[in-house]
């Protein structure tokens, strides 16, 4: 016997319909997220070029101008302002034009994610003299105070960073030590409560400083001749 359709029943779309609505609807909304992307993009740049212009002159506070540079085992290079965020040293310049200092990132592991910080070096007397945090998302309240509590960022009035004589070294990694604990001048006393937070601030100071200091040691004439010449040029 054959069966009787229902007229009043609601027809169900074909699953071919059905799957080419779907893929056009991802399609569409996957072009927005690129178009979304591609058009914010520059604006998402230019902030954060000025965050980290304004960071180089946080921990570089005597610094009235500041120069770009790539610094790699083959020298240092310096880069326009358009190739900004391709820099891994920025050196500050007061008004005569004398180095103040120079300003690098680093980064560790923190309690919840990776704290990326800048920090200032005074070459004159090879001291970490500051440090800003540039990422982090630490608990409030507690992992954040390390852009914050006094007690914490006088640890780097002049934390200690010295060189070897020949400049290949630091002769004592930076650490960092329970609250009170600390004795020496290359040691960072933690926040009590952050500890880990103070710690991530600690591991990205000594590895950046492991690395970075003894290629700057080797081209820090660069910095100054170059500077010195531009200054000339200008008379």
């Amino acid at each position: 016997m054959t069966e009787e359709l229902n007229p009043s029943a609601p027809t169900l779309p074909k699953s071919r319909n059905l799957i080419i609505t779907l893929a056009g609807i991802a399609m569409i909304s996957g072009l927005l997220v690129v178009l979304t992307f591609q058009l914010t993009l520059p604006r998402i740049t230019q902030n954060r070029q000025d965050a980290l212009e304004r960071a180089v002159f946080t921990v570089l506070p005597f610094a009235e101008t500041r120069t770009n540079y790539l610094l790699t085992e083959a020298g240092l290079e310096e880069l326009p302002d358009a190739d900004f965020a391709k820099a891994n040293v920025f050196a500050g310049y007061d008004q005569t034009g004398t180095l103040t200092g120079l300003a690098m990132e680093a980064s560790a592991r923190g309690y919840q994610d990776v704290v990326k910080i800048l920090y200032g070096y005074a070459p004159d007397t090879e001291c970490v003299v500051g440090i800003t945090v540039l990422e982090s998302r630490e608990t409030p309240g507690l992992g954040d105070k390390v852009d914050s509590d006094p007690d914490f960022l006088d640890n780097f009035a002049c934390l200690d960073a010295k060189l070897t004589p020949d400049g290949s070294t630091v002769i004592n990694a930076i650490e960092t030590v329970k609250h009170g604990k600390k004795t020496n001048e290359w040691q960072i006393d933690a926040i009590s409560g952050a500890t880990i937070t103070s710690t991530a601030v600690g591991n990205a100071l000594s590895e950046s400083t492991q690395t970075m200091l003894p290629l700057l040691a080797k081209h820090r004439n660069s910095l100054k001749t170059h500077k010195e010449s531009e200054l000339s040029s200008k008379e």
